[in-house]
């Protein structure tokens, strides 16, 4: 099978509020032949002059099987002409090889304002779908180009919002004018191509997620699947980003606390847990306007929910603490010390901050944000007295408890031991990246786990309650070299969750 491959482009003019606009569509099937890879569409209209359209990552298709997709916009002016009609070539560069899809040397056309394209063998065919529900959607309207030769009498989405434990069936409809209604084209239906277009809509109310095929009944029974994987949407996952900040000992300090709101808007971080918050000490008053996750949260593009408190003096100048930064609403706050010492100077005091809070679709949860002390100086209590805090939060409606931040414990020293031992939480990051090593120290207790984990050094941990309704789907390392640059003397880690099927 080809590394690259069209299934379709879309090609209309639209003409609505005495607005002309021909709109390009294109979806690629990509052969997933390695992370950094670049897709792109290079074209040219009517006026001949070739150019190069980004396209961008879709879906997952199965397998190794990605979907990409591209569109272009052009809005017709007294200066600026309509591509019109435009011939045009897929082109895949990945690990310094370059693939190309042609159309076996003679380029793709698409006639001006023709409607769906379909290549291949996809006599029925998925088009025009989003990738990602978004907060308040309720429905998902469905668009199927189906070849006319099928003589199609019912065109059905079989659909689930549980993973198949209740299954339901909407139908589509065949409109002549749904070209015209929908965006004022010109574009028939059928079209040339002897495509017809089908449309139905899901009402999914308040689920995460939605899984779904197509079928065609007419002369024989086919289906799209997606290649045999079935259709998935869902709504954004949540996603948990913890960072210790450096207490204000990093050179171009300023400059970094705004990597680090660019990060959180960039990378959509719902609640950042934040260690080494600072402040000026100001005779033990605090200086909130220096309050270092107060400045991250103003430098958002719209600022979370934020707690935060302070637990000793750090650095001799500074009121040092942790926060919970949220962009849901946080139900119940509180904070605690977690050490036996509770002297404002002495950096063995460690408190720790937690916030209640309401997810949509995914419910109520319990965040902490922890910077326990190494194991010589009280890790052990002080985790024992978290773990009690924590599980005296717990009740039914609670969906999932995380406790976050820095442990101050390598991952397989003793005290990664002791929350191994307590066969309460797990680490999330080791289940979604290291999936065997978890499985033989978190269910199997290999006797030599902690062989498993001698080149991992990490401090920084997001852990999750055993009996968690959520799942934990990604965990990257962010702040590096490659990413944001280095902001701390810490990495950060992201950490991405659905709910459990």
């Amino acid at each position: 099978m080809a590394n690259i491959q069209l299934l379709y482009v879309e090609n209309l003019i639209s003409r609505k509020k005495k607005t002309v606009q021909q709109k390009l569509s294109f979806l690629l099937r990509v052969e997933n032949l390695g992370f950094n890879k670049q897709v792109e569409i290079v074209w040219a209209g009517e006026d001949g002059l070739w150019q190069t359209l980004a396209a961008r990552f879709h879906s997952r298709r199965g397998g190794s099987q990605e979907l990409w997709s591209a569109e272009f916009n052009q809005t017709l002016t007294a200066n600026k002409a309509l591509p019109g009609t435009i011939q045009f070539s897929l082109r895949y560069r990945v690990a310094r090889i370059e693939y190309w899809d042609n159309n076996n040397g003679w380029n793709y056309v698409s006639e001006a304002d023709s409607g769906i394209k379909v290549v291949g063998d996809n006599p029925v065919l998925n088009i025009g779908f989003a990738d990602r529900l978004t907060d308040a959607q309720k429905s998902i309207p469905i668009t199927v180009a189906v070849n006319q030769s099928l003589a199609a009498k019912k065109v059905i989405i079989y659909w689930t919002a549980d993973n198949w434990l209740h299954s339901y069936k909407t139908p589509c409809f065949f409109k002549k004018g749904h070209w015209q209604k929908t965006t004022g084209s010109t574009a028939t239906n059928p079209n040339q191509f002897g495509i017809q277009i089908w449309t139905g809509q899901i009402k999914i109310r308040d689920a995460f997620r939605v899984q779904y095929c197509i079928s065609c009944e007419g002369k024989e029974t086919l289906w799209d699947n997606n290649g045999g994987h079935n259709y998935v949407i869902s709504r954004k996952p949540l996603a948990v980003m913890i960072l210790n900040l450096h207490c204000y000992q990093e050179d171009k300090q300023d400059y970094k606390l705004s990597q680090i709101a660019k990060a959180i808007n960039e990378r959509e971080a719902d609640i950042v847990c934040l260690q080494e918050v600072a402040e000026h000490w100001n005779d033990g008053a605090g200086d909130w306007n220096s309050n270092s996750a107060k400045i991250i949260n103003d430098r958002l593009r719209k600022p979370y929910h934020i707690y935060t408190d302070w637990s000793h003096l750090g650095f001799d100048k500074y009121r040092e603490g942790v926060a919970i930064l949220s962009r849901f609403p946080l139900a119940e706050q509180e904070s605690r010390y977690v050490s036996q010492s509770h002297d404002s100077y002495s950096i063995h005091s460690r408190k720790v901050v937690m916030a209640q809070i309401q997810l949509p679709y995914l419910g109520l949860i319990n965040v902490f944000s922890a910077h326990l002390s190494w194991i010589e100086d009280g890790f052990n209590e002080q985790f024992n007295c978290l773990s009690r805090w924590a599980e005296s939060k717990r009740c039914d409606e609670i969906k999932a408890t995380l406790l976050c931040g820095d442990f101050n414990i390598a991952a397989g020293s003793e005290g990664y031991r002791q929350v191994v031992d307590l066969h309460q939480y797990d680490d999330q990051f080791l289940a979604v990246n290291s999936p065997r090593v978890f499985d033989k120290i978190f269910k199997v207790n290999d006797p030599h786990w902690q062989d498993y984990l001698a080149d991992d050094y990490r401090i920084d941990f997001v852990f999750m309650h055993k009996t968690s309704g959520l799942v934990v789907k990604s965990g990257a390392v962010l702040f590096t070299d490659e990413d944001y640059g280095r902001v701390s003397d810490h990495c950060g880690y992201l950490v991405t969750f659905e709910p459990k099927q």
